[in-house]
């Protein structure tokens, strides 16, 4: 692993992606045995407003919190991708969900579109989990946690009527980023 590894996780309020970076970070801490910081931003909107959660993962100290050199980003939303976008690094990746994200953005990064709410939706019934197959899609593309470490840290947080839904979401997440990366 590189000294620092970045990832963002954006899209509206009310889609997760603050929780979703506390769990990332979680696998990676508490799962994993790495350093890990979240930070996270958000507009004034309780719901629907562009935010962002930021996730510096290394196996030394971590001097600076912040996210500066995007390693992988998703973009669950339009507004996110375009305004978030501009820091992921060459040879990073962009995931973004297909359903709300057309434009695409230039760079030499590695772009990986799919379907993750569409697929919440159809497969699992509940577009809450979008994030939850989020975190699995990005868990498979970057290795950056275990699969282990990211369902410990999943399922610790989850309502125990909820647990079967949300490591279905997870694996759904692991299984679709192999074929991402096979069509690559």
């Amino acid at each position: 692993m590189a000294d620092r590894y970045e990832l963002r996780f954006s899209g509206s309020g009310g889609q997760g992606m603050i929780l979703a970076g506390i769990i990332m970070a979680e696998a990676a801490s508490i799962y994993g045995d790495k350093n890990a910081v979240q930070s996270q931003s958000y507009g004034p909107e309780s719901r629907g407003g562009a935010s962002k959660a930021e996730v510096v993962i290394s196996d030394d100290a971590i001097d600076y919190p912040k996210a500066t050199a995007i390693d992988c980003m998703l973009a669950m939303t339009q507004e996110a991708c375009t305004k978030y976008h501009d820091d992921i690094k060459d040879d990073g990746i962009l995931l973004v969900d297909t359903e709300l994200v057309h434009e695409l953005p230039k760079g030499k990064f590695k772009i990986y579109e799919f379907p993750i709410i569409e697929t919440a939706r159809e497969e699992l019934g509940k577009v809450i989990v979008a994030n939850i197959i989020s975190l699995g899609l990005m868990t498979a593309l970057t290795k950056i946690v275990s699969e282990k470490a990211i369902t410990d840290a999943v399922l610790s947080r989850v309502p125990k009527p909820f647990l079967e839904l949300n490591e279905k979401a997870l694996k759904i997440g692991f299984e679709r980023a192999k074929e991402l990366k096979e069509k690559k």
